[in-house]
């Protein structure tokens, strides 16, 4: 059975290194599959007119499409152009829980996910969606700087 790996993408740099390290860590490994996760933030705590709700609801799958497009798609190409074994998730939720229910779902083995360098001082005093998957995840993650 192939070891999986859950690379969690953020459509920025930190999510590029992600993917590089994962790279790197499946040839490494040999029999690997990597699953490429992109998660858009979505609270379902609002409150909201019935009309509203449609629209919302229609905004998420405008918003997976395009995550899809956009972030997801290209990655699966370049891990397969380069001979991986890949596939992509995009789901809609908090970035810490999804990413490990995800990995929880997929059977996998690890979490690679990049550190992001923006959010200065706020994010010291509330945390991130990294430390908080580092704290909380079911199997190791690995945090690529």
């Amino acid at each position: 059975m192939p070891t999986k790996i859950i690379v969690g993408l953020d459509g920025a740099g930190s999510g590029s290194r992600a993917l590089s390290y994962a790279e790197r860590l499946a040839k490494l490994i040999g029999d690997c599959e990597l699953v490429v996760v992109y998660v858009i933030e979505w609270s379902p705590f609002t409150f909201q007119t019935a009309e509203e709700n449609a629209q919302r609801h229609k905004r998420r799958e405008e918003e997976l499409k395009i995550a899809h497009e956009r972030v997801v798609d290209p990655a699966v190409k370049q891990l397969s152009d380069d001979g991986f074994t890949a596939n992509g998730i995009v789901r809609h939720g908090d970035v810490a829980d999804t990413l490990n229910t995800i990995a929880m779902e997929q059977k996998a083995d690890q979490i690679v996910v990049g550190r992001a360098s923006d959010g200065g001082f706020a994010k010291r005093i509330f945390g991130s969606s990294t430390s908080n998957l580092v704290m909380h995840a079911s199997m190791p993650v690995t945090v690529v700087g």
